[in-house]
């Protein structure tokens, strides 16, 4: 087994932050679906899978999410390709 690290532990605050999930989380609405995440002075405290009545999300939040994606992607793009590629 080689010695190379294969998982490195997030935040759900870096979880939230890169905007995968808003993204998992549109997903998962399909299915009535969502991961819950209790949020104080803009900490995740809490989070928990529940169901839900949403199936998606308003503009403001979709075009957040978006932006937040984009960054994410070009932030890490080069890393992404290293892994895939390794």
């Amino acid at each position: 087994m080689s010695d190379k690290q294969t998982v490195t532990p997030k935040s759900w605050d870096d979880f939230r932050e890169s905007g995968l999930a808003w993204f998992i989380n549109s997903i998962l609405h399909l299915f009535g679906w969502a991961i819950i995440f209790e949020v104080e002075e803009g900490k995740v405290v809490g989070c928990y899978p529940g169901r839900v009545i949403f199936r998606g999300f308003d503009e403001n939040s979709n075009t957040e999410g978006y932006q937040k994606i984009t960054k994410f992607l070009k932030d890490n793009i080069g890393e992404l390709q290293d892994e895939a590629n390794a």
